[in-house]
């Protein structure tokens, strides 16, 4: 039994400092040479996560304490991700919950800590960013301890030890009088408080695989925890599913443990080891790796259902293949299927044609993460609305509800909550949380949140906190109104011109600026109006050989609407599609032809 061992995985709500905290960890464990260049976030390894701040991907690390070694999981904390943490919270025997000194628990900290109370996992907490001048340590404590009451925690989970920390100076107390020195007591902590693994070694080799990745070198790499007994390189395994059925028989062709962020070969592995293997083809995410002798597999959590797809089809604008290499539907289909593989949140079905797929996913920015992705590899494709998957329950139609928790100034409590009705949420709670601001709690439907966060930003100023998870499904709640304003429509290919874009501003809102590429049937602003406008953004100045007063003023364009890919996706109605290329993103009629969109409104009226 390896007694010199213990797992634990960081749960946090998205940007409470998680990855942040993991690097003081590792470089206060000396990880790195002293004088190592280290990226900040160093967890984060893709350039998404960089870019947005946030934890996609569920990764392992490993540090060295002493004479034992930690094995910490960083989780996403977003709720788009939450597939990844209910598989992670299977490899740890104990959970750091991180909270904001400020912030305090929010919707996602209530999911992941739900999930890891449910396990039977003792958590240790953490007040996180104590530095911050509205920090309020203590009512947040307090907050956190209602929290586990109101998710039926054990008397033994309720008795959860507190430490007040500085993820990015590096430091933790026990009690805020104390000195502020280093990590040292979360690091003496965990091995007091966190059980070490327990586990037959005797028993037949059984691993359960939580995550799955794909690396250059190795193929098809499952990582996951040694629950019984212990493997050795090139041993034979067997793949069991959740039902018991053999998926597939294969050789341990490779097996790595975690050194920092680096996997690191090895002979042999045990119980309680966190390890990353090689060499399977066919077994997936929940599924038990294990000796030919295995009988029955470890229980897991099934995965849980999207709530929400988009149609991708091959991209056939004018532009097309213009600015990307990958264009063909055997190429995008190839992408999807491989991540379809290695993500078990995102689903795959073909589309009515062979050009078109189906991508059903946990929400909106999961779904733009992964377009976001093919995108920078150099595909062109063109994405449809995002629809809510229904669902029958006894011949009634049921959807997709989810929990709100929203954080204003009070001034715009009273915009939020008219926005909010209007799109059939119900509000459960609404309190003053100090300074001037209000939080209030709401069961919504996630169709009427499908484009809200964009409007929200602009109703409180861009001061508000939106935060949504998923809650449950529940009858259909009827109709609710989509976007009020038409578009405008290029009626000609070609470049804008600044002089056509002037004279179209009191028409409504720019998507476009001078000399961007246009063509027909693309979307190049949004109508003041309710109508879709045809308009020539191509119409140059009449240039004459006579000077006439007053005509020749400066054109002064109002700078255009800017939208991200996940605002575009939700910005555009069912007869509209998003043209993503590597370099562009345009909005377009699904029908270029005005003739055509005619006829489909007919068909469809």
């Amino acid at each position: 039994m390896q007694r010199q061992l213990r797992n634990i995985a960081i749960i946090a709500h998205v940007d409470h400092g998680k990855t942040t905290l993991i690097d003081s960890l590792m470089k206060q464990s000396g990880m790195f040479r002293e004088n190592q260049s280290v990226d900040e976030r160093v967890m984060d390894s893709n350039d998404l996560e960089k870019e947005r701040g946030i934890t996609i991907l569920a990764k392992p690390t490993s540090i060295q304490w002493g004479d034992t070694r930690i094995n910490i999981i960083d989780t996403p904390g977003h709720a788009d991700f939450g597939g990844e943490v209910e598989r992670v919270l299977h490899m740890a025997d104990g959970v750091i919950l991180l909270t904001d000194a400020a912030e305090g628990p929010m919707p996602q900290t209530k999911f992941v800590l739900g999930k890891a109370l449910a396990q039977g996992l003792r958590p240790i907490v953490i007040i996180n960013k104590i530095d911050r001048p509205d920090g309020r340590p203590e009512e947040v404590v307090d907050e956190v301890f209602d929290l586990f009451v109101s998710l039926d925690a054990t008397d033994e989970q309720l008795d959860f030890p507190i430490l007040y920390a500085s993820g990015r100076d590096g430091w933790c107390v026990t009690d805020l009088s104390d000195p502020r020195e280093n990590l040292s007591p979360l690091l003496d902590l965990v091995l007091e408080h966190v059980p070490a693994p327990e586990g037959d070694i005797e028993k037949p080799f059984a691993m359960l695989a939580t995550l799955l990745d794909s690396d250059p070198f190795l193929g098809r790499c499952l990582t996951g925890r040694v629950i019984q007994g212990q493997a050795k390189v090139n041993d034979t395994v067997q793949a069991l599913n959740l039902e018991g059925k053999k998926v597939e028989t294969g050789r341990l062709t490779k097996l790595m443990t975690f050194d920092g962020t680096n996997r690191v070969p090895v002979d042999k592995v045990s119980v309680g080891d966190i390890i990353c293997i090689a060499g399977m083809s066919e077994a997936s995410v929940s599924d038990t790796i294990g000796a030919p002798s295995l009988a029955t597999p470890i229980q897991s959590t099934p995965i849980d259902p999207p709530t929400m797809a988009v149609t991708i089809s091959v991209n056939d604008s004018p532009f097309a293949g213009l600015e990307g290499k990958k264009v063909t539907s055997t190429m995008i289909r190839e992408r999807l299927l491989a991540e379809a593989e290695v993500n078990v949140a995102i689903t795959f079905k073909e589309g009515d044609n062979r050009d078109s797929f189906e991508i059903g996913g946990r929400g909106e920015l999961q779904l733009g993460v992964l377009i976001e992705t093919m995108r920078r590899e150099g595909f062109e494709l063109t994405v449809s609305r995002p629809k809510v998957l229904f669902k029958e329950e006894n011949g009634q139609r049921m959807e997709p509800i989810e929990e709100i928790t929203i954080d204003v100034d009070e001034e715009y409590s009273s915009t939020v909550i008219d926005r909010m009705n209007k799109r059939k949420a119900e509000m459960l709670d609404m309190r003053s949380s100090g300074a001037g601001k209000t939080r209030i709690v709401f069961h919504a439907p996630s169709r009427g949140l499908i484009g809200y966060q964009s409007q929200f930003l602009t109703d409180t100023r861009g001061t508000g906190v939106f935060n949504r998870v998923f809650h449950s499904y529940a009858p259909y709640k009827g109709d609710i109104p989509q976007r009020h304003n038409g578009v405008l429509i290029s009626n000609d290919q070609g470049k804008a011109v600044a002089y056509a874009l002037f004279n179209l501003q009191d028409r409504g809102t720019m998507f476009v600026e001078h000399q961007t590429p246009v063509y027909r049937g693309m979307i190049i602003g949004e109508n003041a109006r309710d109508n879709d406008l045809e308009v020539n953004v191509l119409k140059g100045k009449q240039l004459t050989n006579v000077r006439a007063s007053g005509t020749d003023d400066a054109v002064k364009l109002t700078p255009p609407r800017k939208m991200s890919l996940e605002d575009m996706m939700s910005y555009i109605n069912a007869d509209e599609l998003l043209e993503v290329t590597p370099t562009s993103l345009r909005l377009r009629k699904l029908h270029l032809d005005p003739n055509d969109r005619k006829r489909a409104a007919k068909q469809a009226g």
